[in-house]
């Protein structure tokens, strides 16, 4: 990457969807038809998610502009898990949201099952009456024998799937309305931008990789009548889905709120969509130094170790840093202190000798391997102020 980029730092998430709003200006006038942005959990993607749909409203004589996903569009279905007689077990839909306009007369089925099938192998049925959606599988018939009339495999209905697989199917409805909105359906007219969350936060890397190409093939055939927002933290998809929209009109950046919870900076990663990697050691790094240090640290330490490993070609991220003094230890501390439930949410200090520990292994892997590291919020980078 030539130069350093610009960093842009904004005061609210206002101040970001304006100019995530701005980016989006018509293309033909200079703008673009995407931008992608890269967060890490903890972010405020979802927050600016709906902050960008309720500029949407803000506009003078419109109602609306925005067709989002995130977790809650994951909110408008709920579990009847039938408890009195665990048998018909359903989804429930919440059919007084407007993301369901035209959902009724529309007859989805066909659209989510084209896509379902993809990434799935269990069917479904929706209830229009009760707004209700049962699934089923086929299985092996437990009475079938050779040779006996009982058929090989059955329907197995009321099944209740899993947290991953309903989130895909609430994915695959996003994708089939969202074909809708490209084919011109009156009822999803008012829609002029796709405003996509983290679609894929339950899923494997194999469906992650299916997921973005199936939607980058179908964002790409409708660029040119609605605009797309992408936010991820999952680095798989964000990569992938940089790779499938280069051609085309896009922007992409690093979203990063500082320690100061209400600035945000927005980081051009156009030329780099994997800068988010050496962002997270400049995290550490700033992390280490500070001696703010928490147990999940670990966790993000050795997910860059293991990214470096696969860069190199070798065969564990404990390669990273063999031959170093103490290499055993470190490689046992990783080992065993990143495999904990820590999360970023809910952060936990780490005790002194332990702090020790991870600044002696993230030294000695920043002493072999020169990153040139990021500061996210240095004067000494051109930034602008809004």
């Amino acid at each position: 990457m030539s130069g350093s980029p610009k960093i842009h730092k904004y005061k609210s998430l206002s101040k970001v969807v304006t100019r995530l709003r701005d980016e989006l200006r018509d293309s033909d006038s200079g703008g673009s038809n995407f931008v992608l942005l890269y967060a890490y959990n903890g972010t405020g993607k979802t927050r600016l998610s709906m902050e960008f749909k309720e500029a949407g409203k803000r506009k003078k004589d419109i109602e609306r502009d925005t067709l989002y996903f995130n977790a809650f569009t994951e909110d408008l279905f709920s579990w009847d898990n039938d408890l009195d007689n665990d048998a018909e077990r359903a989804l429930t839909i919440n059919s007084d949201s407007r993301f369901f306009d035209g959902f009724k007369e529309l007859a989805l089925e066909d659209r989510i099952f084209a896509y379902l099938e993809r990434y799935a192998t269990f069917n479904f049925k929706i209830d229009y009456e009760s707004w209700r959606v049962v699934f089923s599988q086929e299985i092996a018939n437990p009475k079938y024998r050779p040779n006996s009339n009982e058929p090989e495999r059955i329907i197995q209905d009321h099944i209740k799937i899993s947290r991953g697989e309903e989130n895909i199917f609430i994915w695959c409805i996003y994708l089939a309305i969202c074909e809708l909105v490209l084919d011109g359906a009156e009822s999803y007219g008012w829609v002029k931008f796709f405003y996509i969350d983290d679609p894929i936060s339950s899923l494997d890397d194999n469906n992650a990789i299916a997921v973005a190409t199936d939607l980058a093939k179908l964002l790409k055939k409708g660029a040119d009548k609605v605009k797309t927002v992408l936010s991820s933290h999952h680095s798989l998809f964000f990569n992938v889905m940089c790779n499938e929209l280069k051609k085309t009109r896009h922007k992409t950046y690093f979203i990063h709120r500082g320690k100061n919870e209400g600035v945000f900076t927005l980081r051009a990663t156009d030329d780099t969509p994997f800068f988010h990697h050496v962002a997270i050691l400049g995290e550490l790094q700033k992390a280490s130094e500070s001696g703010a240090l928490y147990t999940h640290h670990f966790n993000m330490l050795r997910s860059v170790l293991e990214k470096t490993a696969t860069f190199f070609g070798f065969k564990d991220f404990s390669d990273c840093i063999h031959g170093i003094d103490d290499e055993v230890l470190f490689s046992r501390a990783l080992n065993l202190l990143s495999h904990g439930k820590y999360s970023a949410f809910a952060p936990k200090d780490m005790g002194e000798d332990t702090k020790e520990l991870f600044q002696k292994i993230l030294g000695e892997f920043l002493d072999r391997y020169a990153f040139q590291l990021p500061d996210l919020t240095s004067n000494k980078q051109k930034a602008s102020s809004v």
